[in-house]
């Protein structure tokens, strides 16, 4: 039975319609949970006692990464789907998932510059965690 729902969604017609379905219940709670929490983040928490301002840029930095690497991981899963059981919703959702995670990369890394000035008195240091998001 749940087979049957996921082989239909599988279909483009009915994801596309399905999708157009749900985007507008899901697009308000986002937006305003993105709000909230850039607010509560940027605004509301207190300065850090070494770091004093500049640590806020974490709350745009961390989320950023995870965002990018969790986004690359899915065009690995989906890809892998399209390539072994031919399924075209999973192509695409493979190939517009590659800008998304390319704008998430390009935000972590600036906003991890942006950091490091600061903290390290460089832009860049080589250290396995920054080589490992490009």
């Amino acid at each position: 039975m749940m087979w049957k729902w996921i082989q239909r969604l599988a279909s483009p017609k009915v994801f596309y319609e399905t999708s157009n379905k749900l985007i507008p219940w899901f697009l308000w709670p986002f937006i305003g949970l993105v709000l909230l929490g850039l607010y509560w983040g940027l605004v509301v928490a207190p300065a850090d006692y070494q770091q004093g301002e500049s640590f806020r840029i974490m709350y745009i930095h961390v989320p950023s990464a995870w965002l990018s690497m969790l986004v690359y991981l899915i065009m690995a899963i989906v890809g892998g789907i399209g390539l072994i059981w031919q399924i075209k919703v999973a192509q695409v959702v493979a190939k517009v998932s590659a800008p998304i995670g390319a704008s998430f990369t390009l935000i972590a890394l600036a906003t991890g510059a942006i950091w490091g000035k600061p903290m390290w008195g460089t832009w860049w240091v080589w250290d396995a965690r920054l080589t490992s998001e490009l």
